[in-house]
């Protein structure tokens, strides 16, 4: 690699879109126009997503971009009061040329990080329509606005694996190369990726076949970390990655990237400086555990080792063919490069929500890894993605200046 590869340029793997109000309107029979999402208006003009007989306001802390930390706030906010690239993706163009984002993953808002709205809908029948109309507006309008920009996260219908499995081969022959997953699906009422029945094999063998990477977005099982019942918002939030380190710990010891060697997981907003320890522990909880635990005997009713053979188990090199992180401002984790694969670690600005960069993205990531060697570099500011997800950016624009 030379030197006169491009260093200000990102892409951003974590990302959010608050939806449009056209979405569903557009896509679904006219006769269901009122039963899909969309939006409604209040007596003082406040807008609000209604469905299956419920409201969703949108909240503030999803769209700062724009405001000062001072102005956050978690109160609704309407979408006239929004930055338009919150919802609009020609307009999240130029915020993104801005902050000097090539391109962008974005999870959905109203639907939740993977679709929890339509599983935990009165009518999944119509919840699939939505969904896979969510998809093909993913697709086609949101990342058609500008090819080589957006990267397409799609839904599954999780409550049925079989499902799941056509909507991911239908959305891959359009293009699609990741779907949104949950980082612990019990909470959601479903099998964990343990299910003695294997209740998920269905999804991660054609995630395999078709090369999907499962995308697991922290707080994809509608749960907020609490460290106990009246523990601080601040302090639960800031506690927060301890839910993706243990995400990461289920799915090594699961056995399933054994099973299916082109399987890989993407976990984000979950920043990776805490990698290095977990898998440290993981290593000496096999070594010392294994052998009673390979036996079949149980402690304190823990299920044991499943299908995974812990004697040939490689911790280090399963996480180096299946596992990514991602983060937003980690100095910890930058400078545990080493213990951390550096092809394993990709960028992400969180536009709109309350911990982005924006519009400060490139310079905050440069400042972290300016010290490196440049072939690093541009693996963390863009490469890695573009190998995981199989993605080509368009070519950079031409910075304005502004």
């Amino acid at each position: 690699m030379t030197s006169d590869l491009s260093l200000d340029w990102l892409i951003s793997v974590d990302d959010h879109v608050l939806e449009p109000p056209n979405v569903w309107v557009d896509r679904v029979p006219a006769k269901d126009r009122d039963r899909a999402p969309h939006m409604e208006y209040d007596e003082n003009g406040m807008d609000f997503w209604v469905y299956d007989g419920k409201k969703f306001p949108s909240s503030g802390l999803s769209a700062v971009v724009g405001k000062s930390k001072e102005e956050f706030s978690p109160e609704p906010l309407p979408y006239s009061e929004m930055r338009p690239g919150c919802y609009d993706a020609r307009a999240r163009l130029e915020d993104m040329d801005r902050a000097g984002i090539l391109a962008s993953l974005c999870f959905p808002t109203v639907t939740r990080f993977c679709g929890q709205l339509f599983m935990e809908a009165s009518d999944r029948e119509f919840g699939l329509v939505c969904l896979k109309a969510y998809n093909d507006w993913m697709i086609e309008e949101w990342c058609g606005a500008a090819p080589g920009r957006y990267i397409p996260l799609i839904l599954i219908p999780m409550w049925d694996p079989q499902l799941a499995v056509k909507e991911m081969e239908r959305c891959a022959a359009k293009g699609a190369t990741t779907f949104a997953f949950s980082e612990n699906p019990e909470p959601l009422g479903l099998p964990t990726i343990h299910d003695k029945d294997g209740y998920w094999e269905p999804v991660m063998a054609a995630a395999n076949d078709l090369e999907m990477v499962a995308s697991m977005h922290v707080g994809s099982s509608s749960q907020l970390p609490q460290i106990c019942s009246d523990a601080p918002f601040m302090a639960n939030l800031a506690w927060g990655a301890t839910r993706t380190s243990g995400t990461m710990l289920s799915w090594l010891f699961s056995g399933l990237f054994q099973r299916y060697p082109k399987l890989r997981i993407a976990l984000s907003e979950g920043e990776v400086g805490w990698m290095p320890y977990f898998l440290e522990r993981a290593e000496q909880v096999l070594d010392k555990q294994r052998h009673w635990v390979q036996r079949g005997q149980t402690f304190m009713d823990h299920a044991g080792s499943g299908s995974i053979d812990l004697d040939t188990l490689d911790l280090r090199a399963t996480f180096r063919d299946h596992v990514f992180g991602c983060f937003i401002d980690d100095a910890h984790g930058i400078a545990s490069l080493g213990e951390i694969p550096e092809d394993n670690i990709m960028c992400e600005t969180d536009y709109p929500h309350s911990d982005t960069t924006w519009p400060d993205s490139i310079n905050v990531v440069k400042n972290r890894i300016s010290h490196l060697p440049e072939e690093t570099q541009y693996k963390i500011l863009r490469g890695n993605a573009e190998r995981l997800y199989r993605f080509t950016p368009a070519e950079p624009p031409v910075k304005s200046g502004v």
